[in-house]
């Protein structure tokens, strides 16, 4: 088979390791269970972002000699794991970008964050055990990193609002794992909050973790990312997987926390 002269070809173990972490693939969507310490897209390291990966992929295991489309539909912080969205078409990432613009995307994270010593606020009014977390964020790129305003009334321009719910799922000997549900999609905006109310993420350095992880990583997994799939075709087994089916996946653990609660 002629080789692709746009994309490096792929040793046998990385196109294995590969597929087994695509979590699900039509002809306009793949995603894709990314582990700590990979990009999602270019950036200042010049370390082979996962959307060139997926296109030199896609292209030998399909055999394509031209150029593959592969989108990045949203992205993941390089020390996160979990469910990341690429779109192989522009007509899904043009669809795609507007279920995230209309708030039609549901994603779910487990983060692992350090136990204050009066323990992590729980919810008993509600029977779901959900805490919701409100707030406004402000991004400083410069130091790429995102702080809460804690003055009264309203924040200054440049301020958006942020919220979430959690709840939890175990409590360890000096942790506490939460399930979170993101309600906005702010820039840093669960290691930001969970950090404000004392419970840091454990790894996350940036937002005040103690020590870091052995493995680069920080305790933050993307967990499940649910949509309709908003375009009509079926996928490579014949199924159904458009307009008003739903797209759900979950992502299994990786890393750190596969080793702390699966282990």
């Amino acid at each position: 088979m002629m080789e692709n002269k746009y994309y490096r070809k792929l040793e046998r173990r990385e196109v294995e390791d590969i597929a087994e972490r695509i979590l699900f693939e039509d002809n306009h969507f793949l995603l894709f269970n990314k582990r700590s310490g990979e990009i999602v897209q270019g950036d200042k390291t010049a370390d082979e972002p996962l959307s060139e990966t997926l296109k030199a992929f896609i292209a030998q295991r399909d055999g394509k000699q031209g150029q593959v489309f592969m989108g990045v539909a949203h992205r993941l912080d390089r020390p996160v794991s979990g469910v990341v969205v690429f779109a192989k078409t522009s007509k899904g990432l043009e669809r795609f970008n507007a279920l995230l613009r209309d708030g039609e995307v549901h994603k779910t994270y487990w983060a692992l964050v350090h136990t204050p010593e009066k323990g992590v606020v729980d919810s008993v009014a509600n029977p779901d055990g959900w805490v919701e977390l409100s707030g406004y964020l402000y991004r400083d790129e410069k130091k790429n990193k995102s702080f809460l305003y804690k003055g009264e009334g309203e924040p200054p321009q440049g301020y958006k609002q942020a919220r979430l719910l959690y709840r939890i799922i175990k409590v360890l000997d000096n942790y506490t794992l939460l399930e979170v549900r993101l309600l906005t999609g702010r820039h840093h905006q669960i290691r930001a909050q969970l950090s404000n109310m004392g419970c840091p993420i454990k790894g996350d350095l940036k937002y005040g973790a103690r020590r870091s992880n052995a493995d680069g990583s920080i305790c933050l997994h993307a967990k499940m990312v649910e949509f309709e799939n908003p375009i009509g075709r079926k996928n490579a087994k014949g199924e159904l997987t458009g307009t008003n089916s739903v797209i759900k996946v979950e992502a299994p653990l990786l890393g750190e926390l596969h080793r702390l609660l699966e282990h």
